[in-house]
């Protein structure tokens, strides 16, 4: 398919009312920072059918995978309109599908950038402002991208909300398809989708089994783009999806447990590591979990996992800003391991600050705390797992024990994740072998890059870390395009030191789509599925 020589952006079109600057409406490509605006409009438009709305992770994987395809109508800094879309290969989006099966879930996780037809899995207005022709406003930005990206058309299952309500009087979902068809009926919604080029395909039977009003039926509609390109010009045309950097740059440190005499002394060793891989133009630098224990070796006294907390605790605030402080002073972004942390509520979880170099810091709890750190230091699992959007594209984080569990990183990486750092912590060769095989297996079945670092070395009076064993590395799936082994670099056990890798994501991209085998494709959406409950 052929691919828009530059990033494609929706136009804007004309204010409705040109005598006031302040009302505008602008139709736009939908960011991050939109989707609790989002998720308001969806729970609103969808009130009176209980349908729900999408989670934050679904809007997520919905932008991640494809930006350029998820619109917003914004009117007067309102959010009134939006517009989901996904690219598939026709075998797919042609023949009979469910919602579930044909999205993911939800999250756009079929989208595949090697596509020829854009799939539309959403499209929904404020019920206040639909005088404004929203609607046919986002149906036209959908047409504008199928033609920039040379799709050859446009799918998507069409809700019938009357349904419901007329059946008696038509007796079948069929014959009142018909008689829409036939123009002897009148539908709200697909008598609009016809208006604007759509042909009928046929009755998706069970598409949507929560929409009641439709009886979970949906029409199958295509549009076919008039200026689709040929097949011989698609074949010399043919890229893979959105540009991100061809190459990104990470960099694992194997870190030395030793006693430090105060809090400056703790920093300049982190600073040291920061400092050389920045002079290696990193883009990323991952240092490992409870790093930040080493701060109790400044202690006198061997204290109580209690006390040890209450240390700790004051540190937290003067980390995250010396962390945030080096990723822009170094341009780099900064995994910050992990660090043990009173919460607000009282509650102790350990988290991983994530430092951007454009100066925004994020948090990852662990999901999981092992036995070890409940019965050690009181810790409590989080209870948000959420992909970050990033210079270098969407990255995850799973701390340590969260790898071992294959469900916390297929929700990364629906959520547009490419790679997944596991700052760990372990105290002999089992425990680390758990840790990096479930790596290995995640970088394996989400086609992903995964990238491991521990510690070494020993804090003799300090709670559970009088020993550590490591081998960081960064794994790759296994496939051609990759390193061999699925490692594209690792370190010599128990010593300290750094591992570089140049990591390829457009060589994700082409395995994800055209691999010897391709995980995330042939997912059996119609047998099975995670559900992640948002708290």
């Amino acid at each position: 398919m052929r691919r828009p020589n530059s990033p494609w952006r929706p136009s804007v079109p004309a204010k409705p009312k040109p005598s006031s600057a302040k009302q505008r409406l602008i139709v736009r490509n939908a960011r991050i920072k939109d989707i609790a605006a989002i998720r308001t409009l969806v729970s609103k438009v969808y009130e009176a059918s209980k349908m729900g709305t999408y989670s934050p992770a679904m809007l997520r994987g919905q932008i991640n995978k494809f930006p350029e395809g998820q619109f917003v109508a914004e009117y007067q800094g309102v959010i009134v309109g939006y517009c989901a879309t996904f690219l598939i290969d026709g075998q797919h989006a042609l023949k009979p599908h469910t919602w579930r099966e044909i999205t993911g879930g939800g999250y756009a996780s079929r989208h595949d950038p090697d596509g020829d037809y854009l799939y539309g899995m959403e499209v929904c207005v404020d019920p206040d402002y639909r005088g404004l022709r929203i609607g046919q406003r986002l149906y036209d930005e959908r047409k504008k991208l199928a033609r920039s990206w040379g799709a050859k058309g446009i799918v998507f299952g069409g809700r019938l909300p009357t349904l419901a309500k007329r059946l008696r009087r038509f007796g079948t979902a069929e014959d009142y398809l018909e008689e829409v068809k036939a123009s002897r009926q009148r539908d709200p919604v697909l008598t609009f989708q016809m208006r604007n080029g759509f042909a009928v395909l046929g009755l998706l039977d069970d598409y949507l089994p929560e929409d009641k009003e439709s009886l979970g039926h949906a029409v199958h509609l295509l549009w076919r783009n008039p200026n689709a390109p040929d097949e011989q010009e698609e074949k010399r045309a043919k890229t893979y999806g959105a540009r991100l950097p061809d190459t990104v740059r990470v960099a694992t440190v194997q870190y030395m447990q030793r006693r430090v005499g105060s809090f400056a002394e703790f920093l300049d060793l982190v600073r040291y590591f920061v400092d050389v891989t920045a002079d290696y133009r990193a883009d990323f630098v991952v240092f490992p979990e409870l790093f930040s224990l080493q701060l109790l070796s400044m202690e006198d006294q061997e204290l109580s996992p209690a006390e040890s907390i209450e240390a700790l605790t004051k540190y937290t605030e003067p980390l995250k800003e010396a962390l945030r402080d080096m990723a822009v002073r170094y341009n780099t972004n900064i995994i910050g391991g992990s660090h043990p942390t009173r919460m607000p509520n009282g509650r102790v979880e350990n988290i991983c600050y994530i430092c951007l170099r454009g100066g925004e810091v994020h948090e990852q709890p662990k999901i999981h705390p092992t036995p070890n750190e409940v019965y050690w230091w009181n810790i409590e699992g989080g209870h948000s797992l959420n992909a970050i959007d990033t210079d270098c594209g969407p990255i995850g984080v799973l701390i340590c024990y969260d790898a071992e569990f294959p469900e916390l990183g297929r929700h990364l990486v629906d959520q547009g994740a490419n790679i997944i750092f596991v700052p760990f912590c372990t105290d002999e060769r089992q425990s680390y072998l758990r840790v990096r095989y479930c790596g290995q297996a995640r970088a394996v079945e989400n086609q992903c890059y995964v990238v491991l670092s521990g510690n070494v070395g020993n804090l003799p009076n300090v709670h559970n870390m009088d020993i550590q064993y490591a081998q960081s590395c960064i794994l790759t799936p296994c496939d051609f395009p990759f390193a061999r082994d699925g490692i594209a670099a690792d370190t010599t056990p128990n010593v300290e030191t750094v591992a570089f890798a140049d990591l390829r994501l457009e060589a994700l991209r082409a395995a994800r789509n055209s691999g010897t085998v391709q995980n995330l494709k042939d997912r059996r959406h119609d047998l099975y599925t995670t559900v992640w409950r948002e708290k």
